[in-house]
């Protein structure tokens, strides 16, 4: 099979999803947009997966490909190409299926808890997970659930932290597959060591990656557990989608 990555920023890989992936032998694809790279074909591909990145939804005046790469998704998603966004991948998802993607109350970053949604006890990617999941959260915009979507996770500041819309297509706010290397280079991004100053004040990057050692084993697993059963989800023949391809 083969996976397209849709990356924001060079220190917003994959991470730990892409563990999984390669160890499936899934074949990547990544486009980097912020670099100016081209989108392919979404038709070549049987899956997608957007990463996140420091920069709005609603940026198109000034990242002109923000508006392809949601025309991209919109299409692809309705065709039924499974898709699994982070962060800004999700509210990608969200903007290209109807939703509206805005400044949310005040931003969450560091270690936060969402707690799962009644449906999200019944949905094959989120009933293994525990119900109070603590996870990893650099965000400080928000979205409306598309029409047609079944919220799966909410936190205390921001209702919408995960979505499912349709069988395949997943958006999460929150991050679960950054490693504490990953998190090093992420303070080093001049927006996300001021957003991390603004809210945590000027140790706040400090107390983060400190945590990281208590916590990115725990992460790591619900990380690979998510994704396991997504790409195991994406490969069913209900999904109209032939897997693998060949």
């Amino acid at each position: 099979m083969e996976a397209l990555v849709l990356q924001h920023i060079a220190c917003e890989p994959p991470g730990v999803y892409e563990d999984v992936m390669r160890e499936r032998g899934l074949e990547l694809v990544r486009v980097e947009l912020d670099e100016g790279e081209p989108l392919p074909d979404w038709r070549e591909f049987d899956l997608i997966i957007a990463m996140g990145g420091p920069m709005s939804v609603n940026e198109d005046a000034r990242l002109p490909w923000l508006k392809a790469e949601k025309r991209l998704i919109h299409d692809a998603v309705r065709a039924r190409i499974p898709f699994f966004g982070a962060c800004l991948g999700a509210q990608l998802l969200a903007a290209s299926l109807g939703g509206r993607v805005y400044e949310g109350p005040r931003p969450e970053v560091g270690f936060l808890p969402v707690e799962l949604t009644d449906a999200a006890r019944r949905d094959p990617l989120f009933a293994p997970l525990p119900v109070r999941l603590i996870t990893f959260q650099w965000h400080g915009d928000t979205f409306t659930l598309p029409r047609g979507s079944v919220r799966l996770a909410a936190s205390p500041a921001y209702r919408n932290q995960a979505f499912r819309w349709g069988k395949t297509a997943y958006g999460v706010q929150f991050h679960l597959e950054v490693s504490a290397e990953m998190a090093q280079e992420w303070a080093q991004v001049p927006e996300y060591a001021a957003a991390l100053e603004r809210v945590l004040g000027a140790t706040g990057a400090a107390r983060v990656l400190d945590e990281f050692e208590q916590r990115a084993d725990a992460l790591a697993q619900h990380a690979r557990g998510l994704f396991e059963r997504w790409l195991e989800q994406a490969s069913l023949p209900a999904n109209g989608r032939l897997a693998p391809r060949g």
